[in-house]
């Protein structure tokens, strides 16, 4: 997804392993930098299975099976029991140790071992309440297919308490926006130079998922089918708009699945997604422009 064009000054930094700009009319100040940097870090030290010091990471090495539950586990976790009835299973967040099997690990060795494996069924495993998180058996909690763009909107709450006008935050296709709607090009997943079509954002968000942007090996990327545990192969990038990014980033999810289109309409959310042999699909009443 290429970046939307800049309404004034843009504050660049890296974090949870990739890169953020946050485009608003005058320089954040420091007291505002500083703020998002503490909402990420405590985001990142509670869910990122990347961190030794997290506590996804103790659960997974079964140093303890149970966690206190940081403010976001309800929000993300039931709305990850949406995304399983929609895809009948397919996006599971215990697809941490399938991710893993096939090079993705917590050290990025992108290595692969064995047999890809199905993730465990996680309403059997994995449940929580206002207090805890907990697991039956040590498991890896993943929350990629939706945590950025939960991230997205916390980052986009906090500078909003700081600046007013213009605000764009735009997580590496993650993009949340208030303000003047911004238009934004949807890459081409096989050519970066390319865009397949551009939308317009106004006051939601946008986010996009392709299957090159973290691949490795012959056919391996980022996108597991959690009842196989294999990469899936019948598209290659989705793109989703919704009212907050956590919706629009697990919508974008669900569409490399059957039933992401059901789930968006549900939802009232447009949509499009790029099979892997280049045709385009999008969502009837799609409001952004779709090339030829």
């Amino acid at each position: 997804m290429s970046s939307p064009m800049a309404t004034g000054s843009i504050w660049a930094f890296d974090a949870i392993g990739t890169s953020w700009a946050i485009d608003t009319a005058h320089p954040l100040p420091t007291v505002a930098r500083d703020a998002v940097s503490s909402v990420v870090e405590r985001f990142d030290r509670e869910w990122s299975r990347f961190r030794d010091d997290s506590l996804m990471t103790a659960l997974a090495e079964g140093r303890t099976a149970s966690v206190p539950a940081p403010e976001d586990a309800d929000a993300m976790l039931s709305l990850y029991r949406e995304l399983d009835a929609a895809t009948s299973g397919a996006v599971n967040p215990l697809v941490g140790d399938a991710l893993a099997r096939v090079g993705y690990d917590a050290r990025l060795t992108l290595a692969p071992w064995g047999e890809p494996q199905p993730a465990p069924s996680w309403t059997e495993v994995l449940s929580w309440d206002a207090d805890r998180v907990s697991v039956s058996m040590p498991a890896t909690i993943d929350v990629g297919a939706l945590g950025k763009g939960r991230l997205v909107d916390l980052v986009l709450d906090t500078v909003s308490g700081f600046v007013d006008g213009d605000l764009v935050v735009d997580a590496s296709g993650d993009l949340a926006a208030r303000g003047t709607p911004v238009r934004v090009g949807l890459e081409h997943p096989y050519d970066a130079t390319r865009a397949i079509g551009v939308v317009t954002v106004a006051e939601g968000a946008l986010c996009a998922s392709a299957i090159n942007r973290r691949a490795w090996g012959d056919g391996l990327h980022h996108v597991l089918d959690a009842r196989t545990g294999a990469p899936v192969r019948a598209y290659a990038a989705t793109w989703a708009l919704a009212e907050t990014a956590m919706r629009a980033d697990a919508l974008a999810t669900a569409l490399f699945f059957d039933g992401g289109p059901e789930l968006a309409a549900s939802w009232n959310a447009d949509w499009v997604r790029m099979r892997t042999d280049g045709r385009v699909e999008w969502s009837p009443g799609f409001s952004g422009e779709i090339f030829s």
